[in-house]
């Protein structure tokens, strides 16, 4: 098997089942909060530094519930987690990205994610890249 990298997310449940996806910027499509690890990070740690830099979110590490490693790409891996929102995440005007990659175009900091909304299930294949609406597809939430 060739190396791969592992991508470390989370699911973000409200109370009616929906999940918290994030609009990647300069892109038709939406995302749930992930990223590689860096040195020395576990699985949980990357997850959480991801939810907390691209929404603005933290939850306590014992909210989360590991699913576990899944296929993704040839060279990547995910190793994802779930946590409840509870109702208190109703509104989401306050979530904001923290990371930031240089615009293709203008070379300015640009933030990873511009974009929150709720999704029902019956949405992610038409919001997600296919294969992200494969593997969420496959997990019960």
């Amino acid at each position: 098997m060739g190396k791969f990298s592992v991508s470390c997310g989370t699911l973000v449940v409200n109370p009616r089942g929906e999940l918290l996806l994030c609009h990647v910027t300069d892109t038709p499509k939406w995302d749930i909060p992930k990223g590689l690890r860096d040195p020395g990070e576990t699985e949980l740690e990357a997850a959480m530094r991801e939810l907390r830099e691209e929404a603005g979110l933290e939850f306590a590490a014992g909210a989360f519930r590991d699913l576990g490693p899944f296929d993704y790409r040839r060279d990547k891996r995910l190793h994802l987690f779930m946590v409840e929102s509870g109702p208190g995440l109703d509104s989401l005007e306050r979530l904001h990205c923290t990371s930031f990659f240089p615009h293709h175009a203008t070379g300015a900091p640009t933030p990873e994610m511009d974009g929150y909304r709720w999704a029902a299930r019956k949405d992610l294949r038409a919001l997600c890249w296919p294969r992200m609406g494969e593997v969420l597809m496959g997990i019960a939430w």
